[in-house]
């Protein structure tokens, strides 16, 4: 079953990675918009037939935020981090821009040594608005679940036509705050066995992180159910073995 968040400002909800983390959602309350139809994602298949439902207006948002935020603050609610996700991919909002610096503004008279992040899959970073507005988050967490062409496409079904390379290069190019995330998982996706996590798989990530060399990575396994059946998880010890090649290359790494 899809998980759609039916609020702007959601939360605080307790997160694997960020403990009390306080969403915004800026996609709708009750469809998902993204350009990638990833294979494991929580909030259900990307509906193409609906790809052209308005975004929530700023102005709503910016209430929602005003409102939400103060609430919070006045009530003593502890805030660990304010975490951009939802209900697909946020950057495609088109006030993504402005919805940050409003978030900070609001950020800074409530909260101001609480941490920023997004969650997104980096797509648009070659739209000089969506790299400068990610660059003025604290923390900016892009997808890289697969370096290898092919997995890239079966796990996570891009609507586009640019080249994983590409993306990679844009990566390196956006400067040590990035932090890359990445979900291992196996299964049958079109009839072919896939596993990221074999040693030829991760060697090729490897090689990936190398020419982009992030701040940290956060690597992690299925939690919820997934639209394609059949996923399974990676175990904990593969992902501890992951991780600490990811360690042997200079890179912090987190995994869950």
């Amino acid at each position: 079953m899809a998980i759609l968040f039916d609020e702007i400002v959601f939360g605080p909800i307790l997160s694997r990675r960020y403990g009390n983390s306080l969403g915004i959602n800026l996609l709708p309350l009750d469809n998902k918009i993204c350009n990638y139809d990833c294979i494991y994602c929580e909030c259900g298949w990307t509906n193409l037939k609906k790809q052209k439902i308005s975004f929530t207006p700023y102005p709503s948002i910016r209430s929602a935020i005003e409102d939400r935020f103060a609430a919070l603050y006045h009530a003593n609610v502890a805030i660990d981090h304010i975490t951009f996700a939802g209900n697909g991919e946020p950057t495609m909002h088109p006030d993504f821009a402005n919805i940050v610096d409003l978030v900070h503004r609001y950020r800074d008279q409530y909260w101001p040594k609480v941490k920023t992040v997004v969650l997104s899959n980096g797509t648009l970073l070659s739209r000089p608005a969506i790299h400068q507005a990610l660059q003025r988050i604290d923390r900016p967490t892009l997808k890289l679940d697969s370096a290898n062409e092919h997995y890239y496409k079966l796990i996570n079904k891009p609507f586009h036509t640019k080249s994983l390379s590409n993306y990679v290069q844009q990566l390196a190019e956006f400067g040590n705050k990035l932090v890359i995330q990445a979900m291992f998982l196996k299964g049958n996706v079109n009839g072919e066995e896939i596993d990221n996590s074999t040693s030829k798989e991760v060697e090729t990530w490897l090689n990936a992180l190398e020419i982009i060399r992030p701040q940290s990575v956060v690597i992690y396994s299925l939690d919820r159910e997934t639209p394609l059946s059949g996923l399974q998880k990676i175990s904990a010890e593969r992902l501890q073995e992951i991780s600490q090649s990811v360690e042997c290359l200079g890179i912090s790494c987190q995994y869950y």
